[in-house]
Order: structure tokens, then C-alpha cells, then sequence
């Protein structure tokens, strides 16, 4: 059984490769339990396990273990969150590796996202704005310029010297980037807005949003977290990664409520959109607002790209 660390998952799992994978696994389609979510026992009261299999008929199966403990910065001095994925072989159920789960996470992430904006996003987007600074921000400039020809990529985060901090490191790697304060104005002038945060307040008013833009939501992904308001999903065209998106992101849960939005409104998930069920963006005056709150189908994809690498 190989054992892959951090640096040997992610320097196996290039974007352009990876967004491929990832293209062709939501082609061929697996099947995907819902994950499992189970409270721990600990002197945290906030500890929870999360269980996320996925696997292909006679190909490989995988899961990926999560543990998250709250307090553990507090406690300890380490991080809250934890990951790894365990892969095996689907015809006998023989493990054939285990691989750093956070670094699965954080790349496949981004590259779902860049794999959707080349449906949703208009082709000749140049202009990407980056809300949030944390570690799936700081990825996503090179999943997006595997599909796109950025020209600017502004970052903005509440805390502006962390904005200046990835925007500094982004253009240490070749990009031209600028930290900007104004959020307001930077949507505007954006052609793609990439929200990767853990807000719980809305951040991105529809009011900001020109015609054509694409608005990427990828860091909410529990009912009360929001990266924009409700009115964004009263006039634009709706995309999810998975339906589990409608049952648990609370930048869809609220408008729903509000009846803003019904459910038979969002226009396809990522597999359609992958499979060419739904051609995505119909026209560049469409504003198109993605959706996700990640699945095992991607974590799978990447696993396999991981460890095929390591085996060719």
C-alpha cells in the first residue's frame, strides 16, 4: 500500500490534469453515498467525524475521514481539521493507498470550480476577483488560468493585510495581482467573482453585479453560512455541483425560504453540465451563479489521479 504526504498528493495532482479527471469522473458518473456525519465523544464538545465514500463498479473505491475538532487551536496550537483518503482496489477491496485528504480537499476544490466556470463563465473572461484569503483562496489563480487568459486578479478579504499577503505571493508566482479594499467596486468590475470564504453574512450584493459576470460560491457549505444575499438568485441562472447544494448551503436554504428561488429554478448540476446535458452559459449578458458544496466524486477522481501517477 503507498503512503503519499502532502507534497507527494499535490505534486501528483497537476490542475490541468486534474480538472480533466475530475471532467471525465462526473462524465462517467460513480456512485456517491450521502457522507456520514458522526458527533465524537471528547472534551470538545464540537468534535465531529465526517465519512465520505464514492466509489466505480470494478475500478477503484475510496473514503475520505475527516475529523474536525473546534478547540484544537485553542488547546493545542494546531489546526481544528484534519483529512485523509483511504483508496482501493473495487474488484477485491484490497487498500492500495493512503493520501493527505487536506491536500485532496483544497485542489480538487478549485478545480471543480474552474471545471464549472468553463461552462458558466463567458470565454473570454479575463478579470477574476478572489473573496477570501484562506488556503482554497490562495489556490485558486492556477485553477482558473488553466482555463482562462487572466489578465488582473484582484483579492479581497475582511482582513485587508491577508489580502495583501496572497496578492503579494500570487504575483511572486507570475500573476498580476492587486489587494483591493472596496469590495463593492471590485465585483463590479469583475468578470469572474470567486467567493471562497466561511461567512456567515452576505458579502456579495446582487446590486454590485454587472451583466455577464459569473459569481462562483464555493466556501459556504453549512446552513448558516452565506457569501451573498438573496436577491442574487432572483434573476441570474443557478448552478449547483451536486442537488445536496439545495439541502444545505445556506445561500440557497435562505432564498428558498424566502421564496426568492425554487428548486426546479436551478438550471443543472456539474454532471449535467459535464455529461453536455445543459450547454451552461446560453448568451454573454447571462449572469451565472455556481454553487458548491463539494463531493466525493471529485475527492475520487483526484485519489485515483494521485495514485495512477505514482504507478505510470
Amino acid at each position: 500500500m503507498k503512503i503519499f504526504d502532502k507534497q507527494q498528493t499535490i505534486a501528483a495532482m497537476p490542475y490541468d490534469a486534474l480538472i480533466e479527471a475530475i471532467w471525465q469522473m462526473f462524465k462517467q458518473g460513480c456512485v456517491v453515498p450521502r457522507r456520514h456525519i458522526h458527533s465524537i465523544d471528547s472534551d470538545d464538545a464540537g468534535s465531529t467525524l465526517l465519512i465520505m465514500p464514492a466509489w466505480q463498479k470494478n475500478h477503484y473505491l475510496g473514503i475520505k475521514q475527516v475529523t474536525i475538532y473546534p478547540e484544537n487551536s485553542k488547546k493545542f496550537g494546531i489546526a481544528g481539521l484534519f483529512s485523509t483518503y483511504t483508496l482501493f482496489d473495487a474488484k477485491n477491496g484490497m487498500p492500495v493507498a493512503v493520501i493527505d485528504g487536506d491536500a485532496i480537499t483544497c485542489r480538487r476544490t478549485v478545480a471543480a470550480s474552474a471545471l464549472a466556470a468553463k461552462f458558466l463563465a463567458r470565454k473570454q473572461s479575463k478579470k477574476l476577483l478572489i473573496v477570501g484569503a484562506g488556503n482554497v483562496a490562495r489556490e485558486l489563480a492556477f485553477a482558473y488560468a488553466e482555463v482562462f487568459e487572466l489578465s488582473t486578479i484582484e483579492v479581497w478579504n475582511i482582513t485587508y493585510e491577508r489580502a495583501v499577503n496572497l496578492a503579494n505571493e500570487l504575483q511572486a508566482k507570475g500573476f498580476s495581482a492587486v489587494a483591493v479594499k472596496d469590495l463593492k467596486e471590485a465585483v463590479s468590475r469583475s468578470d469572474i467573482v470567486s467567493c471562497a470564504t466561511l461567512s456567515t453574512d452576505a458579502l456579495i450584493r446582487r446590486e454590485w453585479v454587472k451583466k455577464g459576470t459569473h459569481i462562483d460560491l464555493i466556501g459556504s457549505f453549512k446552513p448558516n453560512m452565506r457569501e451573498t444575499d438573496d436577491a442574487m438568485f432572483a434573476d441570474t441562472c443557478v448552478f449547483v455541483d451536486t442537488s445536496e447544494a439545495l439541502d444545505k448551503a445556506g445561500d440557497l436554504l435562505s432564498p428558498m425560504a424566502a421564496g426568492v428561488l425554487n428548486r426546479d429554478e436551478v438550471k443543472a448540476d456539474l454532471e449535467a453540465l459535464c455529461q453536455g446535458k445543459h450547454q451552461g452559459r446560453l448568451h454573454d449578458e447571462e449572469i451565472t451563479v455556481y454553487k458548491a458544496v463539494g463531493t466525493a466524486m471529485e475527492d475520487l477522481a483526484a485519489a485515483i489521479l494521485v495514485y495512477e501517477n505514482s504507478t505510470s
